[in-house]
């Protein structure tokens, strides 16, 4: 994966209760310049400082604020934690907003993992969004069976960063194939969820209602989105920053928080596995 620029990767998913036994679609995965792992990263020439993210994947681009951390920090933090994650994927739960997406982006560059949004490849392999949302409609178990096996062939795969559905979060088969990885809850405050459907996606009705659909969303998969091993919140990096503007958390600082909740998480299942070896 060294020295990549642009890579795409071909998959694909068998996809239950339809016409055709498999579909394949593609997904660009955007890589910039990668850095040499044996160099310094603070003196290497190739490295990507995202001061601001706009990567492009199949549901549009996402783009992040300027960033107040240090996009080198994250890449320093990345490779501090890269040894002991050995290649485990990471899983995104939680509402959907140009802040996950963003951070998952930035997730897999400082990794050098591949990046997906499952919610794209379910709408990518039935014919788009459209396609997807009269699909959900009129075979909500169907919608949710190719939503089971996008994660089952996803999380088969090493080395991936899933922004994923809240699909994932539906049933114990789904939670249970989140288990191959690591799960992160990226904990965004409904105002800013609100705000990013409202103006990026175009959902009609006024700033009230969708805030309150978004609320109602939430309720509904909160329970599942507790049960990730780890929580990024936006409102408590931002404390820990003294920001007073929620908008004044960039990518780069969440998901720097991010790489240091994965970064415990790896430490604990080492000290785990050093205290089961015989002595």
């Amino acid at each position: 994966m060294e020295k990549l620029s642009v890579s795409h990767m071909n998959a694909r998913f068998a996809l239950p209760n339809r016409s055709f036994d498999f579909l394949q679609f593609k997904h660009s995965i955007f890589f910039l310049k990668f850095p040499n792992p044996n160099q310094n990263p603070n003196t290497n020439p190739n490295l990507v400082r995202l001061r601001r993210l706009n990567c492009s994947v199949s549901d549009g681009t996402v783009p992040s604020s300027v960033g107040a951390t240090d996009s080198s920090l994250v890449v320093k933090k990345a490779a501090e934690v890269s040894s002991d994650l050995k290649g485990t994927s990471i899983f995104l739960v939680g509402m959907q907003s140009s802040l996950k997406a963003g951070l998952g982006k930035l997730l897999a560059d400082a990794l050098r993992y591949y990046y997906f949004d499952s919610d794209s490849l379910v709408e990518e392999a039935v014919g788009g969004a459209l396609a997807a949302k009269s699909f959900r409609e009129s075979d909500t178990k169907g919608f949710y069976e190719s939503e089971t096996e996008v994660l089952k062939q996803l999380s088969s795969m090493g080395r991936l960063v899933v922004c994923a559905g809240n699909g994932a979060v539906t049933s114990p088969t789904n939670l249970a194939l989140l288990r191959h990885g690591i799960s992160l809850w990226i904990d965004v405050p409904l105002d800013l969820v609100a705000r990013d459907v409202k103006e990026d996606l175009f959902i009609p009705g006024s700033y009230p209602e969708v805030k309150d659909e978004q609320f109602a969303l939430y309720d509904k998969y909160r329970a599942g989105y507790a049960t990730a091993d780890a929580i990024v919140s936006v409102q408590k990096v931002a404390s820990r920053l003294g920001c007073d503007n929620l908008d004044e958390v960039t990518i780069e600082d969440l998901t720097l928080e991010a790489l240091r909740e994965i970064e415990k998480l790896t430490r604990v299942k080492k000290m785990i596995e050093e205290a089961a070896r015989p002595f």
